[in-house]
């Protein structure tokens, strides 16, 4: 992998992982339409260091509301707060469960590759265009049983293809959950698992440009580049699901999708 394709593929996660558009799928077009052919290892590698990017992006972002919640988690005391962080941690469940037990099993049976990304595609576009028509209009807060089935949403989207911002905000936006509130929600609730996947690869020695065949300058641009375009994607897709405005996206999942099965 050159440098300006560890640019441009940042450039892609950045802007795709909270735009409810999958950042895994772009990734795997870019990939494709570039002509990269990185194994399974080094995509893996690079998938890894440019999520960390976002996640950088996503603490960026929500630092004070982190702020607010760790200082209040460690009063020890129930407040709300402590509830936040447990409605946080419930809808983390069902990925994790699905990471250490199905992951294998799942890219396995599904396979990866245009045909599946531009299918996948189509489930999100329908998930933006349901969320847009079906939503409740009073809004709900986020309870357990919300939390969990947000987080069900969250499971799914380790297909590629499947946009995991785009399915946990459908998702919450169903059930009835306030538009701003489903957006932090959605991506505060990614933070813990995409570290804990970044620190399991660090410890199994994968980010070594040995093992994946890409160089640490490349792994850095590529890492830069995710970082800066998440801070913009971020901010913007908080504004865009305050106004509504989803259905845009639906369209575009839409589009290529199709031309990802077409390809």
């Amino acid at each position: 992998m050159e440098v300006f394709e560890a640019i441009l593929l940042g450039l892609v996660q950045g802007l795709t992982e909270f735009l409810p558009v999958s950042s895994s799928g772009h990734l795997v077009i870019a990939n494709d339409v570039l002509g990269v052919n990185l194994n399974q290892e080094a995509m893996l590698t690079f998938g890894v260091v440019v999520h960390a990017a976002t996640v950088l992006a996503t603490i960026t972002v929500f630092w004070k509301v982190l702020l607010d919640l760790f200082t209040g988690l460690f009063k020890f005391q129930i407040n709300p707060q402590t509830k936040y962080v447990l409605l946080i941690v419930i809808s983390m469940i069902p990925v994790m469960v699905v990471g250490l037990f199905f992951k294998g099993w799942v890219e396995n049976f599904f396979g990866e590759g245009l045909k599946l990304v531009g299918s996948m595609l189509l489930i999100t576009a329908a998930l933006l265009t349901l969320s847009y028509f079906l939503a409740p209009k009073n809004p709900k807060p986020i309870n357990c049983s919300r939390a969990f089935t947000i987080g069900l949403a969250q499971a799914v989207a380790v297909l590629p293809g499947i946009s995991r911002s785009g399915a946990t905000i459908s998702t919450g936006l169903l059930l009835g959950v306030d538009k701003k509130e489903i957006a932090q929600f959605s991506f505060l609730m990614v933070l813990v698992p995409i570290l804990g996947e970044a620190f399991l690869e660090l410890v199994k020695g994968e980010f070594s440009p040995a093992s994946s065949g890409i160089s640490t300058v490349a792994l850095i641009s590529g890492f830069l580049a995710a970082y800066i375009s998440g801070l913009f994607a971020c901010k913007v897709m908080i504004r865009i699901v305050s106004r509504g405005k989803l259905y845009w996206f639906a369209i575009y999942c839409a589009v290529i999708g199709i031309i990802a099965l077409i390809w």
